[in-house]
C-alpha cells in the first residue's frame, strides 16, 4: 500500500521560507515521478513542481525562481523548498505519485 505523508507546513510572513517534506512508503521511490500540488480555498488543485527519477524538474510559472523541488532516494523523501513566499502561495500543499495523494499540509503566508 502506497502512502505519502507530508509535513513542514505552517504560518509564515511574506518573504519568509518553508521546507515541505513528503515521506513515502510502499513504493519503489527511486523509480517514481514525484510532484507537489496545491489547492487554495475556492480554487482548483494546481501543479507546483515535479521531479523525475533522473532529477529533471518542472515548475509552475508562478513559483519559478522561488521554489525548489528535490528528492533523497535513500530516505524515500521528496522536498519542496519555498523561498520568498507570498500571500498568494497560501494553500494546502499535496504530495503526489501517480494516482496516490498525501493528506496535505497547510501553508499560510501573512502579508
Amino acid at each position: 500500500q502506497v502512502q505519502l505523508v507530508e509535513s513542514g507546513g505552517g504560518l509564515v510572513q511574506a518573504g519568509g521560507s518553508l521546507r515541505l517534506s513528503c515521506v513515502t512508503s510502499g513504493m519503489i521511490f527511486s523509480r517514481a515521478v514525484m510532484g507537489w500540488y496545491r489547492q487554495a480555498p475556492g480554487k482548483q488543485r494546481e501543479l507546483v513542481a515535479t521531479i523525475t527519477r533522473g532529477g529533471s524538474t518542472n515548475y509552475a510559472d508562478s513559483v519559478k525562481g522561488r521554489f525548489t523541488i528535490s528528492r533523497d532516494n535513500a530516505k524515500n523523501t521528496v522536498y519542496l523548498q519555498m523561498n520568498s513566499l507570498k500571500p498568494e502561495d497560501t494553500a494546502v500543499y499535496y504530495c503526489n505519485s501517480y494516482i496516490t495523494w498525501g493528506q496535505g499540509t497547510q501553508v499560510t503566508v501573512s502579508s
